[in-house]
């Protein structure tokens, strides 16, 4: 099957991406670093976080080769039967490597951004936002450049979107690890940091007194710039795979089938359907770039309101150019064929506007200036307690409006193109990932140059023009999180569907016992992996706030300020407990669904793929916003609402933020690599459990459960 000339348009676009992020790296690096002790701080930070990804990566390398040598020599060849699986592990690798280098870049540009940005601060909001963003566009081009370049050249050079399988499969993998990785890391610090520092000996946010607030830093980078970068790395390129892998299945049957119109496809057609993803996703980065442009050269003296522009934008262009690539991707098409292209283009629009509404409705229930938020602070009011259960509350009833939104993109992309059509809908929502990337990465970097500005000792002014920023950033990744989760959901529906394709069923019995038992298997592990990560950050941020009491009461000239805390030794801790404790879950996202398959079977696989897709949405908007919402409840009063700091409202706000810590930067967003992580496994092992061995399908267990 010939590849169409126009997949060039995505590795052009990849290809430029790359390049202006390496521009945009040399822009940040010319900056100034502020003073010494600045640049001390941002020191501490930096070597906190190589240190981390080194040991992390050695961890991975083994990781890596196991799986290397188990797709190679255990997974039957699927392109070319009777031959070692060695174009898809090549893949697999390749992936590996491209989603550890767009982390480790953002990683390294974020801890030289931070310094900088906080000294840009000193000269005004403009300056310090035109660094942070700078540097958060290093992250985000990053990302996207490095997927469609080996999206692109893959599947040029192997022609099957199953080996393009085996790179996805690789960024997955090692987003999991990178986002729990990271979370367990910067919240064992932050949650450490509060108990001791705040709440019992009433030190100000970032006071460098404190042990844990640069090991607090650190997991900034690692876990909301490596980490996120890592999962949207993963998301962005799982859904063009679903998408490919999708119209590839409809080329053999011959027919895409959808309730406006079924198409019966050319061998034409099925070419051009397969790359299409990839193209609209080359001009999603063009659009982008644009966007990027925009938001710095319009309006950055107002940091949030420059960051929701520049999305705006990047939505509008993308619906002009993918509009206008749809007509040369027509080229040679049957009339049919048209009219089913334009439908697609229809559901990526759907997919995009519906993102930017599910990343609206989280900033509604998070921001500080929303009733949701408020409502919380004033529960505070009541004591610990009712403050926990107001957030509790608010965070299950902010799971309504985004369901609602995905279920109507849902409906109504399978209603214009079938299941072809939902597949592209998680497409177009991710279509503008380099401006979403983007903006997400530069939170932690203000975060960072809130934090150096106030232990460089620049004075109240220049804290509040960083204190500015952050607040645009902390909108930012809320909206971030809300894209994240609904694309994640989306791209793991078109992933169910593939495998369905894969298997041979398309109906999935529910009275089937061996059906059930996997539906139900599916709907607790996400249950059970979120309590595994709360469970990690418990136990090593219980250690963390033992080793700030030490520091303390054998040491008082540290409150005093006469001596430096010991950084490196809470770094120490939180690296090693987040490496520690990160193998369990990790394992249990691959073993399971292999697991499931060989006991039970493919549809009993499929059930459990569709019970935790279900349970993980729930779960992810739940605890992402419950968290999100807590702690700007809490920055509200510190603001000087209901007395402020230090009265027993704010303390009860400061349990609600440290209860919501794992909920929204561990827990919550490593959901959704949980579930494409737990889709891949099933396509990438769908060979090995239709092997005799297993039944041809059935399970070992399967026959036993079926009565009729």
């Amino acid at each position: 099957m010939a590849v169409p000339i126009i997949l060039i348009v995505a590795l052009i676009a990849g290809i430029v991406s790359i390049l202006l992020s390496v521009y945009f790296r040399f822009l940040v690096l010319k900056e100034d670093p502020g003073n010494e002790r600045m640049q001390e701080v941002a020191g501490y930070i930096e070597e906190g976080a190589k240190t981390y990804l080194k040991v992390q990566y050695k961890v991975l390398g083994i990781f890596v080769g196991i799986l290397f040598l188990v797709m190679l020599f255990l997974l039957p060849n699927m392109t070319n039967p009777g031959t070692l699986n060695w174009e898809q592990a090549l893949a697999y690798l390749i992936g590996c490597v491209g989603s550890m280098f767009a982390g480790w870049l953002g990683m390294y540009v974020g801890v030289k951004a931070n310094t900088r940005a906080a000294q840009g601060c000193t000269i005004g909001t403009k300056a310090g936002f035109d660094i942070a963003f700078f540097g958060g566009a290093v992250m985000g081009l990053a990302v996207v450049g490095v997927a469609l370049i080996g999206v692109s050249i893959i599947y040029w050079i192997f022609e099957s979107p199953l080996v393009v399988l085996g790179f996805s499969f690789g960024a997955s993998s090692i987003a999991l690890f990178m986002k729990c990785g990271g979370g367990i890391f910067t919240k064992t610090a932050d949650v450490g940091a509060d108990l001791v520092g705040k709440a019992e000996y009433n030190l100000p946010e970032d006071d460098p007194r404190n042990p844990a607030t640069i090991a607090d830093n650190v997991g900034d980078n690692v876990g909301d710039i490596a980490g996120m970068g890592s999962d949207l790395f993963d998301s962005y390129v799982a859904s063009i795979v679903a998408a490919m892998m999708l119209a590839a299945a409809f080329g053999v049957t011959g027919t895409i089938k959808a309730p406006f119109a079924n198409v019966t496809l050319t061998a034409a057609g099925t070419s051009v359907f397969i790359v299409t993803p990839v193209v609209f996703c080359g001009v999603g980065l063009i659009a982008s770039l644009i966007g990027i442009y925009v938001i710095k050269n319009k309006g950055s003296e107002e940091p949030g309101k420059a960051l929701n522009t520049g999305t705006y934008l990047a939505t509008l262009i993308y619906f002009a150019l993918s509009a206008v690539i749809t007509i040369f991707l027509s080229i040679g098409l049957g009339d049919d064929e048209i009219g089913l292209l334009w439908r697609i283009w229809g559901t990526s629009v759907i997919g995009l506007a519906s993102g930017i509404v599910l990343g609206f409705t989280s900033d509604y229930f998070t921001r500080d200036d929303k009733k949701p938020v408020q409502n919380i602070a004033h529960a505070a009011e009541e004591g610990h307690a009712v403050v926990i259960l107001s957030g509790f509350a608010y965070g299950l009833l902010s799971v309504v409006p985004p369901a609602i939104g995905v279920i109507l993109a849902m409906t109504i992309a399978f209603w214009l193109a079938g299941v072809f059509g939902i597949a592209m809908a998680a497409v177009g929502m991710l279509a503008i990932v380099g401006t979403i990337v983007t903006n997400d990465a530069y939170g932690p970097i203000v975060d960072n140059a809130r934090a150096i500005a106030e232990q460089g000792e620049l004075g109240d002014e220049v804290i509040r023009t960083a204190d500015k920023l952050d607040s645009a950033g902390n909108t930012a990744k809320a909206i971030t999180k809300g894209f994240a989760i609904g694309a994640a959901n989306l791209t793991v529906m078109a992933l169910m569907f593939s495998f369905a394709e894969e298997a041979g069923f398309t109906v999935i019995d529910l009275l089937s016992v061996n059906v059930l038992v996997g539906a139900f298997l599916g709907v607790v592990i996400p249950a059970l992996f979120s309590a595994l990560l709360i469970l990690a950050v418990q136990k090593n941020a219980g250690k963390m706030v033992e080793e700030i009491r030490r520091q303390f009461e054998e040491n008082p000239k540290i409150l005093t300020g006469e001596e430096p805390a010991d950084f490196q030794k809470t770094i120490d801790i939180a690296t090693k407990g987040s490496l520690r404790e990160l193998i369990i879950p990790s394992i249990l996202s691959i073993t399971v669904p292999i697991g499931v398959g060989i006991l039970f079977g493919v549809a009993s696989l499929g059930a459990f793929l569709a019970g935790a897709i279900l349970s993980g949405f729930v779960f992810a908007v739940f605890m992402s916003n419950s968290g999100g919402a807590w702690d700007n409840a809490k920055k509200w009063i510190e603001d000087g609402n209901l007395g402020g700091k230090g009265t027993n409202v704010h303390k009860a706000s400061i349990t609600g933020d440290t209860v919501g810590d794992p909920f929204k930067d561990t827990a919550g967003p490593s959901i959704n690599t949980l579930l494409v992580v737990m889709s891949l496994t099933a396509s990438i092992f769908m060979g090995l459990l239709l092997l005799p061995i297993f039944n041809g399908g059935a399970g070992l267990l399967g026959n036993l459960l079926t009565i009729f």
